[in-house]
């Protein structure tokens, strides 16, 4: 567990690919990198630049009906997914031939695909869990159920962890964060607004279906349901608001376990860490001391009786997929139709795809790596990281907002950036993860005991710099604050961020932005915090960090206008680093590829000039249908903008843009007020 989130270009669901395939171009369908086909002609682009660049597409391109979402992304996490089912199908196949990896990963796949199987086992699985949590009759035995849970990867009452710590970034220590709640965020539970309050309905009933599901009455199933909400509002009041959780400070206090003991004394806090195995533990961070105020408040004035339904709701929840289907249904229902819009379950094999990514992703990933990705793609993207490095680093020596004293800090920061393509020097090692072919649901809770253990035996080792934070297949990329470090699994580097049969235009409006995005996550709201080496410091002059504050909320500002649904808006403070790392990101992307193409051809291509292909690049790669529920849950929960707002606030903020395609002062596109930080 981390609680320092390392900042991506995501979006809230699949995100991005790249490379040359060695496969069959017949059995997989390539996203182009670049498609004037999805242009809108009728649009004009210093109106509205993300209709015109994907107004075609979208209206070509309708949501399917298991998707909250459809766009270049999902497009291209399909195909990725495709790539991973051929891999599993063929290691799937019993045969007495296949290597230790294969056999893991097929058996693992082939029971998830046996519904069958699921289906005729039924609650079996469950049946000593629920007895044991029903046999509850002490605090001491909650406690101990407690840590139970928590192996198991049951989020109940708190979190509990491994992390870097803030202020020695060479330490790993343990971390104890909130958690405990099942709706999205705890403003869920707090916010008054009618639609808030007919969601929370909604939860309520779907809480007592699934006590129904496992043979409650209806009164005693509507009576537990209303316990667990009472319990888990009672922890969202505790909690702080995402906003204020994207502030370091305010997530890191490392204290002893006496202090800690001191903040809830009524959880047996040494019975707890001598179960999960870190009984010899000192000290710890903290993260949200009030929250565990909170927690022991909750402890002392709630019997034992009233935490058994809200520990067997969240024990179901966190099994549902692999449950028989009036369950996997019924989760369905409230998760993925009233929380996101989506219509119908994705395929059965998608799903299992995903948990064998999710369970063992390195053992996954080495089959992926030695099928689609080759030593050009990465050459490429190191060429483009050194780069955008450079253009960084000219772009920070020119800010006529930074003092001298400042811009050293911060070009030691940026030539302190290491840089992770691809796949892991070094596999990660699932030998200890016993995987049975036939026992679905076993194989999920032995994969997450195995992660929880893996991350407690961190806990006082020097950091693993070498580690990834995303398996090689994944579909996205990121910055870590801590590591200082920039990360592109194989599975970004693809069409459409980069094609190599496209111009340079094109692929630095693509992988280019991305790259730039990644690397200005060093300099945003959250990650300016921390230095060089990863330690949570403030390098900044007084006045240096002022004039960064004003900048930023014009951005905040900005964003803060756009409707993401109805009246719901984009939360600026929510989705700052973000925006202000696509904002520098495709800044300095457009810098390196005015030097890149210093001397060379600038004809057009398809009649755009380069500055025109470079912006339709980015805008390209967001084109994107999203339902309403969807933008409503993401505009509440996610960091990242609505893709809409991603491309056409990015580029009414670039005067670059406007040059490019002879747009005027008073039209849209041409922010009145232009936001920069970098």
């Amino acid at each position: 567990m981390t609680h320092m989130r390392s900042c991506g270009i995501g979006l809230p669901f699949a995100l991005f690919f790249f490379v040359t395939s060695v496969l069959n171009a017949q059995e997989l369908k390539s996203t182009p990198g670049f498609d004037a086909g999805a242009i809108d002609k009728s649009a004009n682009p210093c109106e509205n630049f993300y209709q015109y660049s994907c107004g075609t597409w979208m209206k070509n391109n309708p949501i399917p009906s298991d998707q909250a979402t459809w766009g270049r992304f999902q497009e291209l996490h399909e195909r990725n997914q495709t790539i991973l089912r051929q891999i599993l199908d063929r290691a799937s196949a019993a045969e007495s031939n296949r290597n230790a990896v294969d056999r893991k990963i097929g058996d693992y796949y082939a029971t998830c695909m046996d519904e069958a199987a699921i289906e005729k086992k039924g609650l079996s699985p469950l049946e000593p869990e629920l007895k044991r949590i029903a046999g509850l009759k002490t605090r001491a035995d909650l406690d101990e159920e407690i840590a139970r849970l928590h192996e198991s990867g049951v989020n109940v009452l708190f979190s509990f962890g491994a992390t870097q710590d803030f202020k020695d970034s060479s330490e790993v220590i343990a971390a104890a964060d909130q958690g405990g709640m099942g709706l999205p965020d705890r403003d869920y539970y707090l916010k008054t607004d009618a639609k808030s309050v007919e969601t929370r309905a909604k939860f309520i009933a779907h809480v007592q279906k699934m006590f129904e599901l496992v043979g409650e009455p209806a009164d005693k199933a509507a009576g537990d349901a209303a316990t667990v909400m009472r319990i888990e509002t009672a922890l969202a009041k505790a909690a702080f608001d995402n906003v204020t959780r994207r502030d370091p400070q305010k997530v890191y206090h490392r204290l002893t376990k006496a202090e800690l003991t001191a903040l809830a004394p009524s959880f047996q806090w040494q019975r707890y860490f001598t179960d999960i195995g870190t009984g010899q533990l000192a000290s710890l961070d903290v993260t949200e001391p009030e929250f565990f105020k909170g927690v022991e408040s909750l402890l002392k004035n709630t019997p034992v009786f009233d935490w058994k339904p809200y520990l067997i709701w969240h024990f179901l929840h966190a099994k549902a997929a692999l449950l028989p289907a009036k369950f996997l249904n019924e989760n369905f229902d409230f998760y993925g139709k009233t929380l996101t819009g989506a219509k119908e379950l994705r395929p059965r094999w998608k799903r299992c795809v995903d948990y064998t990514d999710g369970d063992l992703g390195e053992a996954l990933g080495q089959a992926y790596v030695e099928k689609t990705f080759g030593a050009e793609g990465k050459a490429h993207t190191l060429r483009m990281v050194h780069q955008l490095e450079d253009a960084l680093a000219t772009d920070i020596q020119g800010l006529d907002w930074m003092t001298p004293e400042t811009k050293v800090k911060a070009l030691e920061k940026l030539h302190g950036i290491t840089n992770k393509i691809g796949y892991p020097e070094k596999w990660r090692d699932y030998s200890a993860l016993k995987v049975v072919r036939g026992d679905a649901l076993g194989n999920s809770d032995r994969a997450n005991e195995f992660e929880f253990k893996r991350q407690l035996a961190k806990i006082g080792k020097p950091v693993d710099r070498l580690e990834w934070g995303m398996s090689p297949p994944t579909v996205n990329a990121y910055y870590d604050p801590q590591m200082n470090n920039i990360n592109f699994p194989a599975g970004i580097l693809q069409p459409p961020f980069y094609d190599s049969k496209l111009d340079d235009a094109v692929n630095f409006g693509g992988v280019g932005a991305v790259i730039g995005h990644e690397l200005t996550h060093g300099f945003d709201d959250e990650g300016r915090q921390f230095d060089a080496k990863g330690n949570l410091s403030d390098w900044w002059t007084p006045k240096d960090a002022d004039a960064f504050l004003t900048r930023s909320a014009c951005i905040v500002d900005e964003y803060s206008g756009f409707t993401a649904v109805d009246d719901v808006k984009l939360n600026g403070k929510l989705t700052l680093g973000e925006n202000a790392a696509d904002n520098g990101g495709l800044r300095i992307a457009y810098m390196a590829l005015m030097k890149d193409l210093a001397g060379k051809s600038t004809s057009e291509i398809d009649g755009f000039t380069p500055a025109q292909r470079f912006f339709l690049g980015w805008g390209q790669v967001w084109c994107t249908n999203i339902r309403d529920e969807a933008k409503r849950l993401q505009a509440q929960t996610n960091p990242h903008s609505l893709a809409q707002y991603r491309v056409n606030g990015s580029v009414q903020n670039m005067s670059e843009f406007a040059s490019a395609f002879g747009c005027n002062a008073g039209q849209p596109m041409v922010s009145q007020k232009a936001c920069r930080v970098w």
